[in-house]
């Protein structure tokens, strides 16, 4: 109320310097940087309050309104449908839910063939059967989600650029070609490092270096 955002931000980062985040916590501080006009800041602790609440509206909202503010607009990469499909299903579980998903086909193939094994009727012993097949395949789906889940969390490293501008280079030197120009807020996912360049891509499959101290990981 009182606009002293600088002296608020200030304030709330002590906190995370003591090693304490909350989704709420990383919204205020995105919404002071946001007050004070810096787009990189602000995406950045909206993206960081959004990977601790990935569904609240009121986060994804603010970051839309961060995300317009900025000038890179740059056009994704056209999905498959089998990519479509994968995303879908993949994000209605994270990877460890894919795994206890996993583990409790285990389990119910296990007690539903205990169960066919010593059952006497004929009828009794096909329902079995075929329920604790089903299981396995539930299972091989369950535990496939879960690895590649996994996967797809281990290869995601996002950051955003907090330089107001910076040339993208097609070698880590400062003296190589300009591949492309990127600016403030702007989302890039790091592919490998070397020494203090880091080789980046964004979300059309463009890729190239920039310095480490341009960017800020999430």
């Amino acid at each position: 109320k009182a606009e002293l955002y600088n002296q608020a931000i200030q304030n709330w980062k002590k906190i995370l310097d003591n090693d304490n985040h909350s989704a709420a916590l990383y919204f205020n501080i995105a919404n002071a940087h946001y007050k004070l006009n810096e787009i990189g800041p602000s995406i950045y602790y909206y993206e960081k309050a959004l990977q601790l609440a990935p569904n609240d509206a009121e986060i994804k909202t603010n970051l839309s309104f961060a995300e317009n503010a900025k000038i890179d607009a740059i056009e994704p990469l056209p999905k498959t449908v089998f990519s479509k499909w994968y995303n879908t299903i993949a994000r209605v579980l994270t990877f460890d839910g894919w795994a206890t998903l996993a583990i409790l086909f285990s389990s119910f193939f296990v007690v539903l063939f205990l169960v066919y094994y010593f059952a006497n009727q004929e009828r009794k012993k096909r329902f079995f059967f075929t329920t604790a097949m089903l299981s396995v395949f539930l299972f091989i789906g369950a535990f496939t989600m879960a690895y590649l889940t996994y996967q797809d969390v281990r290869k995601d490293t996002p950051a955003i650029i907090f330089a107001e501008e910076i040339d993208v280079k097609t070698a880590p030197k400062f003296n190589s070609d300009i591949a492309f120009v990127l600016h403030e807020g702007t989302k890039v996912q790091i592919l490998d490092t070397n020494g203090d360049w880091l080789l980046i891509r964004i979300i059309n499959g463009k890729d190239g270096w920039i310095p480490a101290s341009d960017v800020k990981k999430l």
